[in-house]
């Protein structure tokens, strides 16, 4: 169940997350465990995916955020996941699903660990909306983004 339509809280979601997608186009790709050339290969089919999509900068936020959500998955868990991003008249839906329970955790970033530790913190600050949705096996890691119009 969504709190808002656009809220920045992370949100715990039962139902199956498809947002309203009467035309809407929609990008799925398999990403083999821990192959990490995932990344830019899924950044690379989602801007292809917005190319018409939102106002300025929006596609690229949505790519980040994307970025994030993959890089999570295959380094956090040692199974593949699949991705899938879907624009529909609410705007774009993207969420990473796993095969591992464990929940994601986010953390305050340490200045000392480099580059870890940010991926969930930039999805709560950019994003409209984010949640966790649980599955039989694993869970999906989702955001919302508005084309820009709301």
């Amino acid at each position: 169940m969504t709190r808002g339509a656009f809220s920045t809280d992370p949100v715990e979601e039962a139902s199956d997350g498809a947002i309203d997608q009467p035309d809407g186009a929609q990008l799925r790709r398999r990403l083999g465990k821990a192959d990490l050339r995932a990344v830019p290969e899924a950044r690379k089919a989602l801007r292809e995916l917005l190319r018409h999509w939102g106002k300025p900068g929006r596609s690229e936020i949505a790519e980040l955020l994307t970025s994030e959500l993959v890089t999570n998955a295959l380094i956090h868990t040692d199974d593949d996941a699949l991705l899938t991003a879907t624009i529909g008249p609410r705007g774009l839906r993207v969420e990473v699903r796993d095969f591992v329970a464990r929940r994601p955790r986010m953390r305050v970033p340490n200045a000392d660990d480099g580059t870890h530790g940010r991926g969930l913190v930039l999805v709560h600050s950019l994003a409209d909306a984010w949640g966790v949705r649980a599955h039989g096996v694993g869970k999906a890691v989702w955001f919302e983004l508005n084309g820009g119009t709301v």
